[in-house]
């Protein structure tokens, strides 16, 4: 469990870019420093009301550094995501106006709190890739009305690297051709990552409207679909799916 001076660090590391660089085209490669709090069934519903608590004080004090989006799993991972040009950009000290607007101690017994509800974290970067990801009106990493998620991790070796994202790429031509209505993003491993993989993010309204998409998409690929997906698939070192959901009620951006 951190120090609160290491919970300061992370904050600072996971909140420091403007949520402004969201809204860009994304013509070149995003790179995002991603957060996870790996919290404690039992611990869930303090959890969400700490955070809660600090989007209260941010949006009390107006914290013009601080500008996150988040999403959770079905496994009670929290991701806080944040967009980075480089790793110096961690550098930057946010959460000092915070402390001198809300006080230092008072801070200082929140981030306790929360430290309270989680004994695992992680912390890495990813990078979308925008020539593999599908998306025809333009990169959107929370489309409206679709908070569902589905999460594919695609992990690859090394040797195999360069075939997969053949095999990606030949998926994605698929789609296109087809005009797909299942549009996806591709994020890339980076550092700190467990292991080499690719990241197929899915947006949905809910686990119907997923399911629906995904029924007509396999009648819309047919047998060149299935077996352009199964080139890809038996060129991997191993696959995980994950449901999440976009979460909204926790997510910040300073107001002007």
């Amino acid at each position: 469990m951190k120090t609160l001076k290491q919970s300061l660090i992370l904050f600072a590391m996971i909140f420091m870019i403007p949520l402004g660089a969201y809204a860009q085209d994304m013509t070149n490669n995003q790179s995002f420093w991603i957060h996870e709090d790996v919290v404690k069934p039992g611990m869930t519903a303090e959890y969400e009301a700490v955070c809660k608590e600090l989007l209260g004080h941010l949006k009390t004090h107006n914290i013009q550094e601080a500008n996150f989006i988040v999403t959770n799993t079905a496994d009670n991972r929290y991701l806080y995501v944040g967009p980075i040009n480089n790793m110096s950009d961690l550098d930057n000290p946010v959460f000092a106006s915070l402390g001198e607007k809300m006080g230092a101690e008072n801070m200082n017994a929140l981030f306790k709190r929360m430290d309270k509800c989680y004994d695992v974290e992680h912390d890495y970067v990813i990078t979308l890739d925008n020539d593999l990801s599908y998306q025809p009106s333009g990169i959107d990493q929370t489309p409206e009305g679709e908070d569902y998620r589905k999460f594919h991790y695609l992990y690859i070796t090394p040797a195999n690297r360069a075939l997969v994202k053949e095999k990606m790429k030949a998926v994605k031509d698929m789609f296109t051709s087809k005009g797909s209505k299942v549009y996806y993003r591709v994020y890339r491993s980076g550092f700190g990552t467990r292991g080499e993989f690719y990241m197929v993010a899915v947006a949905a309204k809910d686990e119907v409207d997923y399911a629906q998409k995904a029924i007509a998409n396999e009648a819309l690929m047919g047998e060149d679909g299935r077996n352009t997906m199964q080139e890809l698939f038996s060129n991997l070192l191993s696959y995980e799916e994950f449901v999440g959901h976009m979460r909204p009620d926790m997510a910040y951006s300073a107001s002007n």
